[in-house]
């Protein structure tokens, strides 16, 4: 019998990364599931700059953009697995950039940008995208080693395409 990631000829390490995701019709889904890609969409395109904005735009509350939005992916992410976009909260210490930039070395992936924010109470904001089709392992993998670095305190994986 012919496995389904078989079937639909996902890309290596794409089915580790998916194992924790079911793929339902949208019109099976509440309404603010799409509302909240809608206000994630308006964001990444860059048509509105806050989140008051994109979420007043969407029709939904603040709290239910933050509930959902790291755990719905639009298919269009699904086939190509080769860019993930990470936003990460780094202590501002001296080495702690490196030290992450080392982790995603050795994971295999390829830095493609990094933008950071000024640090603010000793922490900064920095967003980074990656190749990832060299990678060793898989996303949630990749997201663990980004953590176990001393001075990362949060990572999220934004977006993969």
């Amino acid at each position: 019998m012919q496995k389904n990631h078989e079937r639909y000829n996902f890309p290596e390490g794409m089915i580790a990364m998916l194992e924790n995701y079911l793929i339902v019709h949208r019109s099976i889904l509440p309404p603010h599931f799409e509302a909240v890609l809608r206000a994630r969409r308006l964001l990444e395109e860059g048509k509105v700059k806050e989140v008051n904005r994109a979420v007043e735009q969407a029709g939904i509350s603040r709290s239910t953009f933050y509930k959902y939005k790291d755990f719905i992916l639009e298919p269009s992410a699904l086939p190509d697995g080769r860019k993930a976009v990470f936003s990460l909260v780094l202590a501002h210490e001296t080495g702690v950039l490196g030290a992450l930039l080392m982790e995603i070395s050795k994971s295999g992936c390829s830095v493609l940008t990094i933008t950071q924010s000024l640090p603010i109470r000793g922490r900064a904001s920095v967003t980074v995208s990656l190749d990832i089709s060299g990678m060793a392992e898989d996303i949630s993998g990749l997201i663990r080693r980004m953590e176990q670095v001393d001075g990362v305190e949060n990572a999220h994986l934004v977006a993969v395409e």
